[in-house]
């Protein structure tokens, strides 16, 4: 018999040594889901372990909230399935599974107080009404809202309401907190702030979260995993160090943060020393990569920050490379560079300096790259 809070567990539980290993929070398994002709997912498969913070990563349209809503249950997959807790949620409704969603929009009741309105799902699961108020005092407590319980909605910022849906989605305790886009609403400022907020509180009380976003910042601030998806498709899966460090492909590489992406010629390589020697935009240069080139016409990147300048007539650093400074942005802790190579077809490439650099436009600057810096991507160059 299946209750409702947990529903039929796999049968394909690891064994290690003779005993169970704990199921992971949440699996999902090659999971596919179409809109008439448009498949929106394309053989999906991750896991988060307990407690973990996972970001789904990606353009408008790639797939992310349509697998949020199927972990929810709002959707059904075509194939694949999806565990929570190593049950199998196969057909299994939404108010039936261990999760509870913060919207974008909130989805707060307007006419009911911040206090009703995060005692709202516990009142939907006919928990009784001492316990209620202990729940939504406590949760007010890590939110910072005792002081708005008797407030409507429509009296609180935006940053308040969103932690009014927090709070509701905490209340009911559950195993899996899922956020669609929760910061989109807010400006600059604020959207750090309760980033920030959201991060600690999951960290604080160890709840396993799938969070999608489009913003590559967001993802990079708040994750353990970072899911980066394209057209129902994952495009690569990791650390968000790891991520942003050696991205796959040119796609990741330009979506997470900011890359110099170059087509080069691998012409060598020396195994005493582990570099390989490329021709680049940038001349004859040399990587040090723990991935060895999958072609001998590549891609490579490099990011912005990598690039150290050169004082005029220092001649050490290794790959130098002397360019024209074509646009310079000062962002307060940054200067931003489009600089320019010279000769027939010249080609540009971004790089920043922190704190003040007194660089003028037009001028030409010499700098340096270290071997590492420069990062293999797994597709030839067409």
């Amino acid at each position: 018999m299946i209750n409702d809070r947990h529903p039929k567990r796999s049968d394909h539980a690891i064994i290690d040594g003779g005993r169970p290993v704990p199921p992971h929070a949440l699996t999902i398994d090659e999971a596919s889901l179409s809109f008439g002709r448009f498949q929106a997912l394309k053989s999906v498969s991750f896991a988060a372990e307990q407690g973990q913070l996972v970001t789904l990563l990606g353009p408008s349209g790639c797939g992310k909230t349509t697998l949020l809503k199927a972990i929810a249950g709002f959707l059904a997959l075509d194939s694949g399935r999806i565990e929570i807790g190593g049950h199998d949620m196969t057909g299994i409704p939404p108010e039936r599974r261990d999760t509870a969603m913060c919207f974008q929009s909130y989805a707060l009741f307007p006419h009911l107080s911040v206090s009703d309105n995060i005692g709202f799902g516990l009142r939907q699961q006919r928990i009784g009404e001492a316990e209620i108020r202990s729940r939504v005092g406590t949760v007010a407590e890590q939110v910072s809202l005792v002081a708005q319980l008797a407030k409507l909605p429509g009296q609180l910022s935006g940053g308040q309401q969103q932690r009014v849906a927090l709070a509701r989605a905490m209340a009911v305790r559950p195993g899996i907190m899922l956020f669609d886009e929760p910061l989109s609403n807010l400006d600059a400022k604020l959207r750090d702030q309760v980033r920030m907020e959201i991060r600690a509180l999951q960290r604080q009380h160890g709840f396993t979260a799938v969070y999608v976003t489009h913003d590559q910042s967001e993802a990079l601030a708040m994750s353990d995993l970072v899911v980066v998806m394209r057209a129902g498709e994952i495009e690569q899966m990791g650390r968000p160090e790891d991520i942003y460090r050696q991205p796959k492909n040119r796609f990741v590489a330009d979506f997470i943060g900011t890359a110099n992406i170059m087509p080069v010629r691998v012409i060598g390589h020396d195994a005493a020393s582990g570099l390989h020697h490329i021709e680049s935009p940038l001349g004859r240069l040399t990587v040090r990569s723990e991935i060895a080139p999958v072609a001998k016409t590549i891609f490579a990147c490099w990011r912005p920050e990598d690039a150290v300048l050169v004082a005029a007539g220092d001649e050490t650093g290794p790959n130098r490379a002397t360019l024209r400074v074509l646009s310079r942005t000062f962002l307060g802790s940054l200067c931003d560079l489009i600089v320019v190579t010279e000769g027939e077809n010249p080609v540009s490439f971004r790089i920043q300096m922190h704190g003040f650099t007194p660089i003028a436009e037009g001028e030409r600057i010499t700098l340096s790259l270290k071997p590492e810096a420069i990062r293999f991507l797994g597709e030839a160059a067409e």
